[in-house]
């Protein structure tokens, strides 16, 4: 192709609060859409072959890169252990865990008896995908009695999973087959019903049901179903395995019922009525209910108690108290102790209350940027506790605390095959002051022979929505830019919670701005510290902030050497308007409503990338969609590059590529997705001339 694609321009206006809005081209969402879900060749022809023009457009415009895409995936692939396994977790007579073959895309899960024996193969990931171009695996969970497996499987990156029960003892698969839920389910006690969660045609999770084993899905029992489109339901069990949990929840607001999980009950027990903007989660243990919430102005959580019998509002009992400025993350209950992981002033830890005299101990770590989570376990009786850490210099490692002795074993390190000197990098801490005065934290990571002189190129990452906090964890995939010379930096903006809950409220619904103002300051402070320069900086987020990325580059547009937006959330008031959307209902309270109030209609066309494309110079580009994803839509970068070539005045390179058989993630094995990403950091040294 000697030019780029040029979508056919075909007017549609609407008009919303009297405001008129003409769209050139809304036809790129196809009318069957709900069809393409499950179906991708159902897609409109029309709209099937601009997406492949485009795709080759990309193709062309980065032969050139060939040979580094190339070495780029054989370096990434060299730092991955091809034949590497979890650490076993023990769960009654065995001890699971999954691991991976050299080549294999896809992993196993084994076991092996606690008491000695042979390791028994309960699921080839490998096997199971052959013949299929996309495979992506849900969840992978034995019955409480060991005998029977279930899995889940998405294979067309739709996520619409298909759910089916193995016997372990014969490797047979039941009769047993439950079709477009959301790829688990939860056992009952005596392991012969599961509880899934359904999704609807408009991809929203709504209903609960119940199977019993040896029947048709047909005749499945409805236990829960959620009325409100603006509210999604899920379902999953306590640590002690005694109670079963059905959550409801919007952005803002959480609603909780429970059951025993014997299977035997049919009407879940409400704990807390919904109540706007309360918020919160639950876990069980002895009988009584561990509850996370923010009632009372306990705007970063507090942990409260009641009785599985008397759970109402009137009996709950404060645990432990709201501390502003500490956010209390995520909370598990064991039989003798309660771990929870908070984080303060940015960085996680984790904190151990001891039941029986309510002492409690801190596992945290000295470094300026680290990354900390809980491990899962099978096991309620236990005095181990398992966590993960990691830094954007240090690779994962793999911890037991045992909590009576406060010992710490350390069961896993990351290997790195290639080789990895932890002395070669430097990681730092930066407090970078918004426009506002706000500081706003960022992780570097850049090796140690990088001049700090502002010639260096820069990977700047950000995203800022929904309250997600972005680790300063390890990527070993990084390192492929760093050891070229790049400063790798995450800017934890507004609108995510890394300095607490007031700073994801400081940038959602009318203070979004606030988000993309953050991200340009710490753009501008990393040239003013002369990490890099001006037009040295390529900006990546991907998702919620792919419109992050949409947003800064309308507004700073000469900040950037490129721009890399994966998965972009860039028609946003379009999105928001259109009701019928899986994700725009229970995404009013994040954005806004622009079909009942004027006021979010104007914020968000103020900002929405789409909306915002205007005649200027843009940096070189690189969107990346997935024709089957349900959270964000092909045509939203699609609509989103084709108004920019009608549009910008500058000749840079401007690629879309969309994956026509893969969804929100991507492709679904472990090498593909590299040759993915090798894609995009090829983009990066390219336009910064670093290759």
């Amino acid at each position: 192709m000697k030019t780029p694609p040029r979508a056919a321009k075909i007017p549609i206006s609407v008009t919303h609060h009297g405001i008129s809005k003409t769209d050139n081209y809304s036809w790129l969402r196809d009318t069957n859409w709900q069809k393409v879900m499950r179906d991708p060749s159902v897609l409109n022809p029309d709209i099937r072959k601009y997406l492949e023009d485009e795709n080759q457009w990309t193709k062309a415009g980065l032969a050139h890169t060939e040979s580094l895409q190339d070495q780029l995936f054989e370096e990434m692939k060299g730092r991955i252990k091809e034949d590497d396994s979890s650490v076993p977790q023990n769960d009654g007579p065995f001890s699971y865990n999954t691991r991976f073959i050299e080549g294999g895309q896809y992993p196993l899960m084994v076991r092996t008896p606690i008491d000695g024996g042979d390791e028994k193969l309960l699921f080839d990931g490998n096997k199971q995908a052959e013949g299929r171009s996309f495979f992506r695996l849900g969840s992978i969970q034995h019955s409480p009695d060991h005998k029977l497996l279930s899995w889940a499987v998405d294979e067309k990156g739709s996520e619409y999973y298909t759910l089916r029960v193995r016997d372990i003892a014969t490797g047979n698969e039941l009769t047993d087959i439950v079709e477009g839920n959301t790829g688990g389910c939860v056992w009952t006690a005596d392991s012969k019903a599961f509880y899934y969660t359904r999704l609807d045609d408009n991809h929203r999770p709504c209903q609960i049901f119940r199977h019993e084993l040896g029947t048709t899905s047909h005749n499945d029992v409805l236990i829960y179903e959620e009325k409100d489109p603006g509210f999604f339901v899920g379902i999953g069990k306590s640590q002690s395995g005694q109670t079963i949990f059905i959550d409801s929840h919007d952005h803002q607001t959480s609603e909780i019922r429970f059951l025993n999980a014997d299977g035997r009950d049919t009407d879940p027990v409400l704990i807390c009525e919904r109540q706007t903007s309360h918020e919160y989660s639950v876990d069980e243990a002895n009988g009584v209910l561990y509850i996370l919430t923010n009632r009372d102005g306990a705007e970063d959580f507090k942990l409260v108690t009641a009785k599985l019998e008397t759970c109402g509002l009137e009996n709950w009992t404060e645990l432990v108290p709201h501390k502003q400025g500490c956010l209390v993350l995520s909370h598990t209950s064991y039989k003798n102790f309660l771990v929870r992981l908070e984080r303060e002033d940015g960085l996680p830890r984790i904190v151990i209350h001891h039941f029986a005299d309510g002492r409690e101990e801190t596992i945290a770590f000295p470094e300026e940027a680290y990354s900390l989570g809980l491990g899962g376990s099978y096991e309620f009786d236990t005095n181990i506790v398992r966590f993960t850490y990691s830094s954007m210099t240090t690779p994962t490692r793999v911890f037991d605390c045992d909590v009576t002795t406060g010992e710490q074993h350390l069961r896993k390190e990351q290997e790195i095959p290639s080789g990895h000197n932890i002395d070669d990098y430097v990681t730092r801490r930066l407090m970078v002051s918004a426009h506002d005065g706000a500081k706003v934290p960022v992780s570097l990571l850049y090796h140690k022979d990088t001049p700090i002189d502002g010639s260096a190129p820069c990977l700047l990452y950000g995203y800022g929505s929904y309250g997600i906090s972005i680790p300063s964890a390890f990527s070993s995939n990084a390192l492929s830019l760093v050891d070229r010379g790049f400063v790798y930096a995450i800017a934890h903006i507004r609108g995510g919670k890394e300095k607490g809950f007031a700073w994801y409220k400081d940038g959602k619904h009318k203070t979004k701005l606030n988000t993309f103002r953050d991200f340009i300051s710490v753009a501008n402070y990393l040239i003013e510290q002369n990490y890099t320069a001006q037009g040295r900086i390529v900006a990546e987020g991907g998702s919620a902030g792919g419109m992050l990325m949409g947003a800064v580059t309308n507004m700073s547009p000469n900040l950037w050497a490129g721009v890399m937006a994966i998965v972009p959330f860039v028609d946003v008031l379009n999105t928001m308007l259109d009701d019928t959307l899986p994700l725009t209902p229970p995404e009013w309270p994040e954005w806004g409503n622009p079909i009942q109030s004027r006021e979010d209609y104007e914020l968000i066309a103020s900002y929405s990338p789409y909306d915002q494309v205007t005649a200027m110079d843009y940096p070189p580009i690189l969107a990346v969609a997935g024709l089957t994803d349900p959270r964000v839509t092909y045509w939203e970068p699609a609509k989103w590059v084709a108004k920019m070539r009608e549009l910008k005045t500058d000749s840079n390179p401007l690629y879309l590529k969309t994956n026509m058989e893969a969804g929100h993630a991507g492709a679904s094995g472990r090498f593909d997705r590299l040759k993915e990403k090798a894609l995009e950091w090829a983009f990066a040294l390219d336009v910064t001339e670093n290759t």
